[in-house]
This record gives C-alpha cells, sequence and structure tokens, in this order.
C-alpha cells in the first residue's frame, strides 16, 4: 500500500526558512508528477510547487523565487525548501503524488502544519 507521510513543519518567524520532507513508500513506479499543496483555515487547498519524473518544476506566483521542490529517488523523498517565509504562508503543507502515466494527483500525505509570525 502506498503512503505518504510529510514532515520538517513547525513555527518560525517571518523571513524564516523551513523545509519540508515527503517520503513515499510502497511505490513500484515512477510517479508522473509529485507536489506540494497547502490549506489554510477558511481557504480552499492550492497548489505550491510541482515536478514531474524528468525533474521540472512550476510554482505558484506567491512562491516563487522563496520555494524550492526537489526530490531524492534513492530515498524516495520529495523536499520543500522554503525560505523568506511571510506569515500568509502559514498553512497546512500536504505532500501528493500521481500515478506512472497519469498525472492526477491520487495519492495524499496527512499533512505538516507550517506556522509563520510576524
Amino acid at each position: 500500500q502506498v503512503q505518504l507521510v510529510e514532515s520538517g513543519g513547525g513555527s518560525v518567524q517571518a523571513g524564516g526558512s523551513l523545509r519540508l520532507s515527503c517520503v513515499a513508500s510502497g511505490y513500484t513506479y515512477t510517479s508522473c508528477r509529485m507536489g506540494w499543496f497547502r490549506q489554510a483555515p477558511g481557504n480552499e487547498r492550492e497548489g505550491v510547487a510541482h515536478i514531474d519524473s524528468v525533474g521540472t518544476t512550476s510554482y505558484a506566483d506567491s512562491v516563487k523565487g522563496r520555494f524550492t521542490i526537489s526530490k531524492d529517488n534513492a530515498k524516495n523523498t520529495l523536499y520543500l525548501q522554503m525560505n523568506s517565509l511571510k506569515p500568509e504562508d502559514t498553512a497546512e503543507y500536504y505532500c501528493a503524488a500521481s500515478g506512472r502515466w497519469s498525472c492526477e494527483y491520487n495519492d495524499w500525505g496527512q499533512g505538516t502544519q507550517v506556522t509563520v509570525s510576524s
């Protein structure tokens, strides 16, 4: 059974940094795409960053230049390096993975909380 487990969340002051990790287990294939999403209370879930099987990345405009998505295939781990954090980055962050041939997300982690204080 596939599983995604996030870690690395926490509380930080504005301007600080955090690195989120997502360990994938149970996969017998390389996902077409993996990504990070976030959801703040009262808001819809939004895509933050995505990376495909060949390493092509994309970012939400709100995090461009501050966040970096990467993956270590040998460790089955997805990362999100978050720098210059702002209070508006406060949210629950989720890791997601697609299938092998379809890039539609269908597996989700349980989330990790990021809180940025001003």
